[in-house]
């Protein structure tokens, strides 16, 4: 075991897989020279080489379209997007091409590219270095999206995605790169893609949620603890699509109540897709309506503090859910 921050845990994976699979290869912008805005792929460069570290043009359209070449061909691209926020000209490649790949070929031909993304908020990026957006892909059948929200999941999520053969998305939330460190195995491990983990067991209330807020949830549920001696059971859903929801139901029938948390926009987020899942297959078990704590229907995130703390979620918003729906 090793103490590794998220971002130590991303790199390692990538070492790792790279030194396994000779078709593992990486390209993106800045990943070469400079190890990545956030220095994800520091060292890497050197120890692989210009043909499996690639430097590629400000141009993620053309960084997708040609790792799905290369996926079609019998590599594992591992393409990176700096920011979400940029990812807009790769629409197209992702979720007409990759995501359609296997369907449209009747299951002859597979896309194995795992696409990391840089996304999240509460660091003073800004408009448009700080959004979410996972919502827009999860709405794409044919794509795994992944968000995992420790370096221990970073790492065992991120060598699993490499080594599956559908199209994955990898969500990477900048605020966890470096604000968490926890033991992460050095010998080679998987965490199953597809499945949700109770990251805190608890008996009178579910809180669901993924990336930087299950962390704020944690906390939350700390608070609810030392201020109600009410124990939160926290999911953390880490694949958001295809997601497991068999975790979240058998811990609301549990409970009988539900708030899930997320970063992104209020409408459509993946927050309604949970409660819609809840209320058709676990209506009978609740006690509470079911509760949402996430960003307003504004174009995130505001560049001044405050109006950025105003938008975000924070462990105070999550525990005044909680109380909340504890109060029914």
């Amino acid at each position: 075991m090793a103490v590794m921050t998220y971002i130590d845990a991303i790199n390692s994976a990538l070492r790792e897989e790279m030194a396994r699979d000779s078709s593992v290869f990486l390209i993106g912008e800045d990943i070469g020279k400079m190890g990545g805005a956030f220095r994800a792929t520091k060292g890497l460069l050197e120890e692989f080489g210009e043909d499996r570290v690639i430097d590629s043009p400000l141009a993620e359209g053309v960084i997708v379209s040609s790792s799905i070449g290369a996926a079609m061909a019998g590599m594992r691209p591992v393409p990176e997007i700096q920011f979400v926020d940029f990812i807009t000209p790769a629409m197209d490649a992702i979720t007409q091409q990759a995501a359609k790949l296997r369907y449209r070929s009747a299951g002859t031909q597979t896309c194995p590219i795992t696409l990391r993304v840089c996304y999240g908020g509460s660091v003073g990026g800004g408009l448009y270095h700080s959004q979410s957006n996972t919502s827009w892909f999860i709405h794409c059948p044919g794509l795994v999206v992944v968000a995992p929200s420790r370096p221990y999941d970073a790492k065992g999520l991120l060598k699993a995605a490499i080594r599956d053969n559908n199209p994955v998305m990898f969500f990477e939330h900048k605020k966890l790169y470096r604000s968490m460190k926890e033991e992460v195995p050095e010998s080679d491990y998987t965490v199953p893609l597809m499945k949700a983990a109770i990251a805190r067991p608890g008996s009178d209330i579910t809180a669901i949620s993924y990336g930087y807020t299950l962390q704020l949830t944690l906390q939350a549920a700390e608070q609810m603890k030392q201020k109600h001696d009410v124990d939160v059971e926290v999911i953390d859903l880490r694949t958001l699509a295809p997601m497991d929801t068999d975790t979240f139901l058998e811990s609301v029938a549990k409970t009988s109540r539900a708030v899930i948390v997320h970063e992104d926009n209020r409408t459509l987020g993946i927050g309604a897709e949970v409660a819609a899942t809840i209320a058709e297959q676990a209506f009978d078990c609740l006690d509470a309506p079911i509760l949402r704590v996430t960003a307003p229907d504004v174009p995130l995130l505001p560049a001044a503090a405050e109006l950025e703390n105003f938008c975000t979620v924070s462990a105070d918003k999550i525990v005044a859910a909680l109380e909340r729906s504890m109060a029914y």
